[in-house]
């Protein structure tokens, strides 16, 4: 039988959550589902300096947003647990040492000052199988001295001793047959010195003590693979390891680069599924969810970033996605990010959306502007009528809040080229229409309006916009007879009364 599928999303607890890493999160989830398999989120909180207070909790909500929920995690708990690396230190150090007596890894003693000092000496100096000779380790120090020094505890790292000349190659999901030479990776860093794994061996321990399958990551640890592949191979696991697959970049939009929360904030768009508020500087970036996109619509747009069912279909629901991924339709190449597409897959998902589905996003909206207390039949009708006008969640106050309260400005220059006495008068005589006739119709009151704009000989089309404008403001809104019965007589009475002396 075919062991069972497993995917882990691994982020370190360090900050906002960028798109790059939702994606990956997707990805691993899609394919799980599809296959039946489980998808795990492990916090890789061994980087006890970039740690960030709250950054936990923030990946959490991120994850809780999108509509993703991971089948074993920190807070849902599982059979392969703890799922914080920071809880697993004793794992890390029994593993290293094991490399260490084996030979394939070794202590390290040398300061920072004199790793600075060869820097200063040795051009583009690195810790490898050139330099280690030189240097002062478990390689170069008799035995003896280096039990005494790990007795009396001074400070060492373990690192991996890289081969040299070696051809490590591995099958990729993705990319197919991908090869380096040991002599272009150095010796990383395994155990640091406050006992604590690095990434390189993290990742490696933890995925075999999980079961892990697949490991879906980033192109940018591609060159971190040589390091990963002969660790489960020195650790005798490499039976055991998972597949790769590395994703590619989402990429600035010129086409130049990764794409970064700085090209966020200097080009005015969010580069994180949440908002996020750096506890130290306070900086804040925008996230997706904040500027009103539905998380329907995030995926959608992520999904379409690097991958694709091989068909013109552009609009996924997240059960379509898991039903038609597969991982041949990624791409090698990395995805332009296009903001303007971005908006559009969410002015198709708002479209799309039934009324009451978008009503809570809709009511906090409201809220926001201390608009409360909406029944909400007649909110539902609203979002009816003026969704398909809405790209962002705020935008249903801008294309709606005239139902509410009236305009305090008007379009004045819109409606001046063409405004005259004829005009007064006849928006003076549908006033005293209005008070005597059927409003309970809008097609009536259409009617009404044609009929007079006869009588008075004036054109129906010039007086359609200025009637829009008394309404709401300004060009923009549902069919204008619509608004004026939603809002009722009386409130229509009074709009077109203050306009017309706004217009004078």
């Amino acid at each position: 039988m075919e062991n069972k599928i497993r995917v882990r999303f691994a982020p370190s607890p360090t900050g906002g959550l960028h798109i790059g890493g939702v994606r990956t999160i997707l990805f691993n989830y899609l394919f799980a589902k599809q296959n039946k398999g489980e998808f795990i989120l492990r916090i890789e909180d061994t980087d006890q300096a970039r740690f960030v207070e709250g950054a936990e909790e923030y990946i959490v909500n991120c994850l809780k947003w999108c509509g993703i929920t991971p089948d074993e995690s920190p807070q849902v708990g599982g059979n392969f647990g703890p799922y914080r690396q920071s809880e697993r230190k004793a794992d890390y150090r029994k593993y290293a040492e094991e490399l260490v007596k084996a030979g394939y890894a070794y202590y390290a003693f040398d300061t920072t000052e004199e790793l600075e000092s060869k820097r200063q000496v040795i051009e583009n100096f690195r810790y490898d199988h050139q330099t280690r000779k030189l240097l002062r380790n478990s390689l170069t120090i008799p035995h003896e001295a280096v039990e005494n020094l790990i007795k009396e505890g001074a400070p060492h790292v373990i690192r991996i001793k890289m081969p040299s000349d070696e051809n490590i190659s591995f099958i990729d999901l993705i990319r197919g047959h991908v090869s380096f030479n040991s002599n272009e990776v150095d010796d990383k860093v395994l155990l640091k010195a406050d006992g604590m794994p690095t990434y390189h061996l993290a990742v490696v321990v933890d995925d075999y003590l999980m079961k892990i399958s697949h490991a879906f990551r980033g192109e940018e640890w591609l060159p971190s693979s040589p390091v990963h592949i002969l660790l489960w191979k020195y650790l005798g696991w490499e039976d055991d390891m998972p597949k790769w697959a590395h994703l590619p970049l989402i990429l600035k939009p010129d086409g130049h680069g990764k794409l970064s929360k700085r090209d966020g904030q200097r080009l005015g768009f969010p580069v994180y599924a949440i908002n996020w508020i750096d506890p130290i500087t306070k900086e804040k970036a925008d996230g997706f969810k904040d500027v009103g996109f539905l998380p329907e619509a995030f995926l959608n747009m992520l999904a379409m970033l690097g991958w694709n069912d091989g068909t013109d279909q552009e609009i996924f629901s997240l059960e379509e996605m898991i039903s038609k991924f597969s991982l041949d339709r990624i791409h090698k190449g990395g995805a332009k990010f296009d903001y303007e597409k971005a908006k559009w897959y969410n002015a198709e998902w708002i479209k799309r959306s039934d009324a009451s589905y978008l009503l809570p996003y809709v009511k906090e909206v409201f809220e926001k502007h201390e608009i409360v207390d909406i029944p909400e039949d007649y909110l539902l009708s609203i979002i009816d009528m003026v969704k398909e006008r809405c790209i962002l969640l705020p935008d249903f106050y801008e294309q709606a809040a005239f139902f509410f309260k009236a305009p305090q400005a008007y379009d004045i220059n819109a409606v001046k080229p063409k405004w005259n006495t004829e005009k007064v008068e006849f928006f003076e005589a549908f006033i005293q229409n209005l008070k005597l006739g059927n409003f309970e119709n809008s097609a009536v009151l259409e009617q009404n309006f044609k009929t007079l704009a006869t009588e008075k000989n004036i054109k129906v089309g010039e007086l359609m916009l200025p009637f829009r404008i008394m309404l709401v403001g300004g060009k923009f809104g549902p069919q204008v007879f619509d608004i004026a019965t939603k809002i009722g007589k009386e409130e229509t009475i009074n709009r077109i009364e203050k306009a017309i002396e706004a217009f004078k």
